[in-house]
């Protein structure tokens, strides 16, 4: 794709990756994605904004061929999507300086191995003029990393943001629009990237907020063009409110453990209360992490394997604990052979969750009328501290 024009002397360059569907061997790419770079052009500078990943440096090498100089490359962030190609990029520069954060001058050095004489670091609120185009630079930690920041382009009114309000998400599109597949494209990104550090997210929103701009250019997916919906979004993911869901991943072995999760899923909707349910053997993990940001009660089901939880629970039960997301219960659920140590084990697994546990329904083999009676207790307990968070909403 050639390079499009966002205002004068602003372009949008970059790849999209169609056809990618797997993003650090962990995270699931339904939609694709795109690596989103920018050119500004000043009347005395050029500065271009984060590159591409290496895979696809060739089509950020073809979109270049024009443009004779480049005087700064800055890099918001070090990961390879991002910077991975900013070698590339030296090479055919060899005047260009790289612009990043105090804490990034090392990773691009231990990670890249670009040359310190060429680095330049920043600080918080810095400019740097390219003539009638003014960079202003904004350090935002842990949005995803340590090192990460944004640049605000006041003359045209662009925020830079690179991963944070971004979205996994391929399109032909240069802007989002009020595509409702955007904002989700977006939350799934910001349950899998950003919720562990959903408090310094909370402390950036309001950075930014006290900026005026009109777009939001990010590092991933298309430029918001009415950015207060990407925003308000985001105040809403990172907010404390929790809905009236439950989130319930679970696995089963020989048939008890869908017996007790599938009655338990009706006694919840009987109640009123949304239920997703996540079986783990096929189950998109980016959804369920989607379902987590909102969710007020986890509850885990899982049978026994060598008298702990089966493996894919465990995995799925480390994930949501480095998630941290703002679950206010949890529960556990499940079936045994001759023995079992899950419910211990699930809970040492779980030490980021700030929940309330609202106790354990365990049963040997298959479910009998005790077991259900305990699971329909269960739902009413859940139920009735539901009912608490929205009496008392936060």
């Amino acid at each position: 794709m050639k390079p499009r024009q966002i205002c004068q002397g602003v372009f949008w360059l970059g790849a999209v990756d169609w056809n990618r569907r797997l993003f650090d061997s962990l995270i699931p790419l339904p939609d694709g994605t795109s690596y989103n770079a920018y050119l500004v052009q000043g009347s005395d500078k050029t500065a271009l904004l984060d590159t591409v990943d290496p895979a696809m440096v060739d089509v950020l090498k073809h979109q270049l061929a024009d443009v004779p100089v480049i005087d700064y490359i800055v890099s918001h962030h070090t990961e390879q999507d991002h910077s991975g190609s900013i070698p590339y990029v030296m090479e055919m520069y060899p005047r260009a300086t790289v612009i990043c954060s105090p804490k990034a001058k090392d990773l691009l050095i231990s990670h890249l191995h670009i040359p310190a004489d060429r680095i330049k670091t920043i600080e918080d609120g810095e400019t740097l003029s390219l003539g009638h185009k003014t960079l202003r630079f904004l350090l935002t930690p842990w949005v995803h990393w340590p090192e990460t920041m944004v640049t605000y382009l006041a003359e045209d009114r662009i925020l830079f943001s690179c991963d944070f309000l971004g979205s996994h998400i391929a399109t032909s599109d240069l802007y989002a629009g009020q595509d409702p597949s955007v904002i989700e494209a977006a939350k799934r990104y910001y349950a899998e990237i950003m919720m562990p550090f959903r408090k310094a997210v909370q402390g950036n929103l309001k950075k930014i907020r006290g900026l005026e701009f009109d777009r939001v250019a990010p590092s991933h997916g298309p430029v918001h063009d009415h950015p207060e919906l990407i925003l308000s979004a985001y105040e809403d993911w990172v907010s404390d409110r929790v809905a009236n869901t439950v989130v319930l991943p679970y696995i089963s072995m020989h048939g008890s453990t869908e017996i007790m999760v599938n009655y338990l899923v009706s006694a919840l909707a009987e109640r009123g209360i949304t239920v997703h349910k996540f079986e783990l053997s096929t189950t998109d993990i980016g959804k369920m992490a989607m379902a987590l940001v909102d969710a007020a009660t986890i509850v885990i089901g899982t049978p026994t394997v060598h008298v702990g939880p089966h493996p894919s629970v465990f995995s799925a039960t480390h994930l949501a604990n480095a998630l941290r997301p703002k679950l206010r219960f949890a529960a556990i659920i499940g079936s045994y052979g001759w023995g079992t140590k899950a419910v211990e084990q699930i809970s040492g697994l779980i030490p980021n969750l700030k929940v309330e546990v609202l106790g354990t329904v365990l049963c040997k083999g298959a479910p009998l009328e005790d077991t259900l009676s305990e699971l329909d207790a269960l739902a009413e307990t859940i139920r009735t501290k539901h009912a608490s968070l929205q009496a008392h909403p936060e």
